[in-house]
């Protein structure tokens, strides 16, 4: 009897909906589709405007001023796909830091292989080296005659990529509040729920990016 009621409550804790998932699980992919509307908004209107600007800087093109004032072309590559490399290896140390949670206490799953708290730490710090990488990337834009308010491609790029570095950063804070919670009392299996919804969060957030890096930075 003790058993069975036990399993009860377990299953009550896990507040199961009627399709068999967690009503938590449902409620984030509710939130992420919302999300896929609003860059696809903001993707649709760079893809629109793209190529309508009269002034440089432009992305892709040198420009010159009526002044005789030379652009070069704003974008660096190099840069950017560095930054790009850092956020989808984020994704795999945050398939890592699951797996550990989910298999604590299993054979294999020891050591560094299945620390929890290491895998957390490191998505993390791979985020923030993202946003590192985008200040610098925002701040030489700025310095290069480049702002939001410059020409139609700069309110583009700086409201496109500035909403998706905001996403970043509060992905950032939620994998250091489950790494704190990690190190005062430790993540257990039960415990899979709550890293497996920020892991469907930032594995939304790197997708996005795969997406705005391909539509602004390759094609020409």
């Amino acid at each position: 009897m003790a058993t069975a009621a036990g399993a009860h409550e377990a299953h009550e804790h896990t507040h199961y909906t009627t399709t068999g998932l967690d009503n938590r699980k449902i409620a984030i992919w509710a939130f992420i589709g919302s999300e896929c509307m609003l860059f696809g908004s903001l993707i649709s209107t760079y893809l629109v405007y793209k190529g309508r600007s009269v002034v440089g800087p432009l992305p892709h093109e040198a420009w010159t001023s009526p002044a005789g004032e030379v652009f070069k072309p704003i974008l660096n590559i190099p840069v950017t796909s560095a930054s790009t490399f850092v956020l989808l290896m984020s994704s795999l140390f945050m398939v890592l830091a699951l797996a550990a949670v989910e298999n604590k206490g299993k054979a294999g799953y020891e050591g560094l292989l299945g620390s929890s708290k290491f895998w957390l730490l490191a998505t993390a710090i791979a985020g923030a080296i993202f946003l590192a990488f985008q200040a610098y990337e925002f701040t030489s834009f700025v310095h290069e005659g480049l702002t939001i308010r410059t020409n139609l491609f700069g309110t583009t790029f700086f409201t496109l990529t500035g909403f998706h570095g905001t996403h970043v950063a509060v992905g950032v804070l939620w994998l250091m509040s489950l790494f704190f919670i990690d190190l005062k009392r430790g993540l257990e299996p039960r415990d899979a729920i709550l890293v497996d919804l920020c892991a469907l969060y930032w594995h939304f957030v790197d997708v996005v990016w795969i997406v705005i890096f391909t539509l602004v930075y390759l094609i020409q």
